[in-house]
């Protein structure tokens, strides 16, 4: 019998923790032995949506820039982080690290800018997150098993995984209030939830013997990691592309968009000293950026000691606080609050220097409307505007919000690319 591929009990994950909502049967005896969640990582990494991501923005578009971030890249180096930082804590890193993989799968075209679209188009049928689209995805619309009844469970992935990719566990309507402003300076709307109404049936079945809305503590790491990685990447390619000078700082817009956006309750005094502490690593730049190879290499080496900085400090409180094990909902994770300082601090400069920028406003307007005549060409076209997975799916609604849904799911399946070339398409037929 292939004991390592189903004894997860050694490394504190029981038998519930590798449950599939559809079980499997045992894999052939001339395949490679893996355990449960090494399938998992292996199926989100083949995963359709999973090679989506190069081509969707992470801050800016990436075809703008060859050096520039892509949802993909951005993956990729959060999933890093986050299996380093698992294995130094003791849980799982092929866990933490498909979470990681998978936590950016439900996001729209044009990032966050597509998501708030979204959400308001998609009221009447439940409204739109890409955390909860990333449950969906998971779980419905990546093709890979069906049920006994026919029905897509998604990749079909461990209990334990599934949970660590819910970065907030909870519904629409237990959705907390959102605060701050977006880059044009309006007020954000979009309130962040985990799953759709219409997905609770596998939300309740993951979340078994879990009470409220505690994250397990694998989902914990990878929302560090993931704060991490763009906090620190965001301002290397700022850098890159002249956009940020970190000799010469206008600090106090920098707090003021801090506030603004992430620590509503900082002190002028407190992020002075974050910023402090950072100055303070050896490889703080103190001459501008030139583009040497030289430069290059001292900014590579300034974002890994402060993602080394930032996470050390995370693990000597995390096992300052307690014995362990750090598994499932065991043990928490914890921050330092300087931590969270210095984190908010760099992405305060990312988001005053680059995502505030006005011709970065501008383009953003024009992908909002981009994307909303495209939700609405779709609904008045219908199935023959929609791939045919969702063509299927209007088709087999019985109101309309499921067939919103569908085009919803459509939209929010697409590249940057793809939905400018689809645009151009529908509404070109629509003027004739």
């Amino acid at each position: 019998m292939d004991t390592r591929a189903i004894d997860t009990t050694a490394e504190g994950y029981d038998d519930a923790a590798a449950e599939r909502l559809v079980a499997e049967p045992p894999k052939r005896v001339d395949a490679p032995i893996r355990t449960p969640f090494e399938r998992d990582r292996a199926r989100v990494v083949h995963a359709a949506s999973s090679r989506r991501l190069a081509a969707k923005t992470q801050v800016v578009g990436p075809q703008t820039d060859d050096f520039v971030r892509n949802r993909l890249t951005h993956s990729l180096e959060v999933a890093q982080v986050a299996r380093d930082l698992a294995r130094a804590l003791g849980c799982h890193p092929d866990i933490v690290e498909t979470a990681a993989l998978a936590h950016d799968l439900g996001h729209p075209p044009f990032g966050h800018n597509g998501e708030r679209v979204l959400a308001e188009l998609s009221e009447p049928c439940g409204g739109f997150e890409g955390n909860a689209q990333t449950l969906r995805l998971l779980t419905r619309l990546e093709s890979k098993t069906f049920d006994g009844d026919g029905r897509s469970v998604g990749l079909n992935l461990t209990r334990a995984t599934l949970d660590a990719c819910t970065k907030y566990p909870w519904t629409l309507a237990q959705a907390e209030p959102p605060g701050g402003v977006h880059a044009d300076g309006s007020p954000r709307t979009v309130l962040k939830f985990g799953v759709y109404d219409a997905d609770l049936p596998v939300f309740t079945w993951m979340r078994r013997g879990v009470s409220g809305t505690r994250r397990c503590l694998e989902a914990q790491v990878m929302d560090l990691a993931d704060d991490v990685a763009y906090s620190v990447h965001d301002v290397e390619d700022g850098v890159v592309a002249g956009r940020i000078d970190l000799t010469r700082l206008g600090r106090a817009a920098i707090w003021e968009t801090v506030r603004e956006w992430y620590l509503p309750a900082a002190t002028d005094e407190e992020l002075e000293g974050a910023l402090a502490g950072l100055a303070a690593i050896d490889g703080w730049p103190h001459t501008p950026y030139d583009g040497t190879r030289r430069a290059l290499a001292a900014l590579k080496n300034l974002t890994s000691d402060v993602i080394g900085r930032f996470c050390g400090s995370v693990q000597a409180a995390t096992f300052a606080e307690g014995r362990g094990p750090f598994v499932r909902y065991q043990a928490d994770l914890v921050v330092p609050e300087r931590t969270r300082q210095e984190i908010a601090v760099l992405k305060g400069i990312a988001a005053h220097y680059v995502m505030r920028a006005d011709d970065r406003v501008a383009l953003m307007k024009q992908q909002r409307e981009l994307l909303g005549e495209l939700v609405e060409a779709m609904l008045v076209r219908g199935p023959e505007a929609l791939d045919r997975q969702f063509a299927d799916d209007w088709l087999a609604s019985p109101d309309e919000a499921g067939r919103t849904r569908a085009v919803i799911d459509q939209v929010a399946s697409l590249t940057d690319a793809s939905a400018v070339a689809r645009h151009r398409l529908l509404m070109g037929r629509t003027s004739r």
